[in-house]
């Protein structure tokens, strides 16, 4: 009897921190050696055009309170040693997401004498984001995903709000398209 109780309320905690990780998963980021392009589209999609809070996600300083490691730049063999403590700080449960061409394979300085490879040579990944760099869209695209792997049944809304943060057209409601140029003149 009382083993049953206990274990219905650990189910019971279990998924009430599945839910506030999907919901508002915090992010650390990590740049591993990097040119620091994709630190750069990292940093857009937190801005007000791409509003990554939106989707519930915000930028941690500490690994501590970290949900997911977002890491950018191939693994040299300064920062693997780096890397992985700081992996091994994270709470459970923890994710990793490989931004850009360097950290999913090395990129152009695959072969270096000082690059080990992606960010799988030294910890697991979850989630790789292709490009160099890879544009803010495709950074939410990527966050999006893991967050749908994390609690499918919220996988509708969230393909909705990266439809509004991409500004594609969204059934019923019509977006206005962002023009560049007026921006810079001042005009919109």
């Amino acid at each position: 009897m009382v083993i049953d109780s206990t274990q219905n309320i650990r189910d019971f905690l279990t998924r009430i921190r599945n839910w506030a990780l999907a919901n508002s998963p915090w992010l650390v980021h990590y740049n591993s050696g990097s040119c620091n392009g994709c630190d750069i589209e990292i940093l857009a999609t937190l801005t007000p055009r791409y509003d990554l809070e939106r989707l519930g996600i915000k930028l941690q300083g500490s690994p501590r309170h970290a949900d997911v490691l977002v890491v950018t730049g191939p693994v040299t063999r300064q920062s693997k040693e780096r890397l992985q403590r700081i992996y091994e700080q994270m709470p459970e449960p923890k994710f990793v997401v490989a931004v850009g061409t360097c950290s999913i394979s090395g990129g152009v300085f695959h072969n270096c004498y000082n690059i080990l490879g992606g960010v799988d040579a030294a910890i697991p990944v979850d989630v790789y984001i292709p490009g160099c760099p890879p544009r803010p869209e495709a950074v939410i695209n990527g966050v999006a995903m893991l967050l749908k792997q994390l609690q499918p049944a919220r996988a509708a809304e969230i393909d909705r709000l990266v439809a509004e943060v991409a500004g594609e057209e969204i059934a019923g409601t019509e977006v206005e398209p962002f023009d560049e140029h007026a921006e810079l003149l001042g005009a919109r």
